[in-house]
């Protein structure tokens, strides 16, 4: 079963912000313009991964490689164009300022770069609620997801035991991330469950809202 968390610990991207798709159209066109289709598959191996991760994989999957910052060059441009129009996902707001009334202790976890976060988050007054922010380019950070670093870094900048915190996350690289920090994972799918099985780790669910109605 698992326990009332000590802190909650967001992912950003898909998990609080619709961005995922807009970040995959980017990575697809991009991969496009040097000759290559991704596939969903491969789409689906880069939720949740730094930026920099994500470009060396999209250069290795092209028939001709031309290095990350070639892809970048046409890649963030799209993605720049779509994100201000991310709306947050169901339920986010809510969770979030719940979290903020009850005093429950929150960090952001994204493998987005302070800069992109910035960028992304400025629609969205909100997410000024979660004031502890571990990010890509975190120069603490040793490793990015799905290593366990960012959550292990989180927990300790709230001064917490990572097996203590809940990780919300919606990307098996964070979800393996969030694992090996110790943490108690919700995994939000749209194949997750509404009656989420509360003794697995992690727990699949198909919303914020199961996790918001289980802290009220």
């Amino acid at each position: 079963m698992k326990l009332p968390p000590a802190a909650c610990l967001f992912d950003l991207d898909g998990l609080l912000l619709d961005t995922e798709p807009l970040h995959g159209r980017g990575w697809w066109e991009a991969a496009a313009h040097f000759g290559t289709q991704l596939s969903e598959a491969q789409l689906m191996q880069l939720k949740g991964r730094r930026r920099l991760d994500c470009a060396a994989q999209v250069d290795a999957w092209l028939a001709q490689p031309v290095g990350a910052d070639a892809l970048l060059a046409v890649q963030q441009p799209i993605v720049r164009a779509l994100l201000p129009d991310a709306a947050p996902m169901p339920a986010a707001q809510e969770l979030v300022a719940h979290c903020h009334n009850r005093g429950i202790p929150m960090a952001l976890v994204t493998s987005s770069s302070s800069e992109a976060v910035a960028f992304k988050a400025a629609p969205h007054p909100w997410l000024e609620l979660i004031q502890e922010r571990v990010y890509g380019d975190d120069p603490e950070l040793n490793a990015g997801k799905p290593d366990p670093a960012p959550f292990r870094l989180a927990a300790h900048r709230l001064g917490l035991n990572p097996s203590n915190c809940w990780a919300l996350e919606d990307s098996q690289a964070g979800s393996q991330s969030a694992l090996g920090a110790g943490c108690q994972v919700w995994l939000v799918s749209p194949k997750g469950s509404d009656q989420p099985d509360l003794n697995t780790n992690p727990c699949a669910i198909n919303s914020l809202a199961v996790v918001w109605k289980l802290l009220t």
